[in-house]
């Protein structure tokens, strides 16, 4: 199922009713939030983000609910980007 930014503007915007377009965003991480280690990526200069797999998608996102599953220790930039704002509708656009 396609969800169109119309039906969401329409509606209260909530990641319940999104698909998780942020999600796909490469995410820094900038202090320390409890992340797991098995989604952080290291690269070659000790920088560090969520991991994202093959399908481009955080490593930390539940495929069929789209919902977060360290939703209480994700990275300071994933509790930063608010729903619904700009940022949220322009990523979701991209989508």
């Amino acid at each position: 199922m396609n969800i169109k930014l119309n039906d969401i503007l329409e509606s209260e915007v909530a990641c319940s009713n999104c698909q998780a377009s942020c999600c796909r965003m490469e995410v820094m991480i900038i202090s320390d939030t409890g992340v797991p280690e098995k989604h952080i990526k290291v690269d070659e200069w000790g920088g560090e983000t969520m991991l994202r797999l093959e399908d481009g998608w955080c490593s930390a996102v539940d495929r069929e609910t789209y919902f977060c599953t360290i939703y209480e220790n994700r990275p300071w930039i994933c509790r930063e980007f608010e729903m619904g704002s700009y940022e949220c509708q322009d990523e979701f656009e991209k989508a």
